[in-house]
């Protein structure tokens, strides 16, 4: 098992477009893309992949996912270890996922890139 890198940056946020102009129009960012009809933004930071994605979901916490080659088998790995998730693993647009909480309750979570085409440009 292996973090590969940060995969996102979630922040809770009460008014979505009130955040969206601090972030592009005060800090400078650009949004990287945009699905306010469910309630996400999220921001791109220079070139990086990981963006920071605010939400106005009712649960949002702040929270930092890292992307794995699989989910499915670093849940299992993870488990074994101890760590008491969430969720099982579910379906995101680019994979699956899941969360788990730190000591202090900060929460983490997993990734994969699982429904992305692989060796194509």
């Amino acid at each position: 098992m292996t973090f590969q890198d940060y995969d996102n940056f979630f922040l809770p946020a009460e008014d979505l477009d009130e955040a969206k102009a601090f972030y592009r129009d005060k800090l400078g960012l650009s949004i990287k893309f945009d699905f306010a009809d469910k309630g996400m933004t999220a921001f791109k930071v220079g070139e990086n992949e990981p963006a920071i994605i605010l939400s106005t979901q009712k649960t949002a916490k702040p929270a930092i996912w890292f992307k794995v080659d699989d989910v499915k088998q670093t849940y299992e790995e993870l488990k074994a270890r101890g760590i008491e998730f969430l969720s099982e693993p579910f379906e995101i647009m680019t994979g699956q996922a899941v969360e788990f909480l730190d000591p202090s309750g900060n929460k983490l979570g997993i990734t994969d890139y699982s429904k992305m085409v692989k060796g194509k440009d």
